[in-house]
């Protein structure tokens, strides 16, 4: 699972507005997980509970939802059901029905925006197991791919999970959901664990409870969309309780005689969007923000901003106006999302 992060990292930001040294009671942990990698930050640990119980829970997880969820793993569940021919019902895991069903949900209020079963178009264009084509597919190619994509063709029960196609060749890629169930998942752990005072980002997806070590809101950075060493932000949120993840361009696409194409595929052509910036998502459940901010990418700001509204979304586009980077809010982004620098212009 791969999502470049679009957000920079709360170490950076600690730094960068107040100069602190970290905390001593401030546990932070990091690695490499599901093709990417996470920051978890932890404050005032219970005396009960030690890094090695923390460490335990978080592989756990992350373990459990790669062998679930994994499509560059031959023996995950999400593998086994693609590799099958059978348009019976076909036994998954919990965890995979779950994000099924949410998926399933996002789609039918997007209009289609957001659909699991481009699978072989993710691939065909370069971003899936195979990696990068040799040759860019043509329409007939596509026509055929499509033909077999559609998440009304897709069936998941959550009693006695499992998932069921309508065509034997049809195939799903959660990687544009899964990392925020990973993230709602530990979030879970650690609160079972008596933790309360957290932050986890795994691959971008971050969400955070509680306080930060200084006592204060977890300040996560929103960066500029744009290809710059070292990272600047654009913005900076407060947030407490709740998760963010930002989806963008920017940063995952290949180039092939002087065009750009981009990670995310538009499931209603088939074709990798075009860029306009990135787009961030705040809200309470990091599994629907992971799936809503890849369907206001795909939408644009105009239509996106549109269907923001109608959801009660708290969503920011980040787009280039000539040569300055400008804001576009929802009214719910305005309403509950604090910033360090109110940069952010509504419209």
């Amino acid at each position: 699972m791969l999502r470049l992060p679009l957000l920079l990292n709360c170490a950076f930001i600690c730094a960068l507005v107040s100069a602190c040294a970290r905390a001593p009671q401030e546990l932070v942990l990091s690695g490499s997980t599901m093709g990417t990698t996470y920051v978890v930050k932890i404050v005032g640990t219970p005396s009960t509970i030690d890094e090695a119980a923390v460490r335990a829970a978080l592989n756990s997880v992350l373990d459990s939802v790669d062998m679930e969820m994994s499509t560059y793993r031959p023996d995950s569940a999400i593998s086994r059901f693609n590799a099958s021919r059978s348009t019976d019902w076909f036994d998954v895991p919990l965890g995979l029905a779950r994000v099924v069903a949410a998926a399933h949900e996002v789609s039918v209020r997007s209009g289609g925006a957001f659909d699991i079963t481009i699978a072989p178009l993710i691939e065909a264009w370069g971003f899936g197991p195979s990696g990068e084509p040799l040759a860019l597919p043509t329409e007939q190619e596509l026509t055929e791919l499509r033909e077999r994509t559609g998440y009304d063709l897709l069936d998941v029960r959550l009693e006695q999970p499992a998932l069921r196609k309508h065509h034997p060749e049809l195939t799903i890629d959660v990687n544009g959901i899964a990392p925020g169930y990973a993230v709602d998942l530990l979030a879970e752990r650690f609160e079972a664990l008596g933790l309360h005072d957290f932050m986890i980002d795994i691959g971008g997806e971050v969400l955070t409870r509680g306080r930060n070590a200084l006592g204060t809101a977890w300040q996560i950075a929103v960066e500029r969309p744009i290809e710059e060493e070292p990272q600047q932000p654009f913005v900076i949120l407060q947030l407490e309780d709740v998760s963010v993840t930002t989806s963008g361009e920017y940063r995952h696409y290949f180039e092939r005689e002087g065009q750009r194409y981009s990670h995310t595929i538009d499931p209603r052509t088939g074709r990798p969007i075009q860029s306009f910036g990135s787009v961030c998502v705040v809200g309470p459940s990091s599994l629907l923000i992971d799936a809503w901010a890849t369907v206001l990418n795909v939408l644009g700001p105009e239509q996106g901003l549109a269907l923001a509204e109608k959801e009660g979304l708290a969503a920011m586009y980040i787009v280039a106006e000539g040569d300055e980077l400008r804001a576009r809010t929802s009214s719910e982004f305005r309403r509950t999302v604090k910033l360090v620098e109110p940069r952010v212009r509504g419209g």
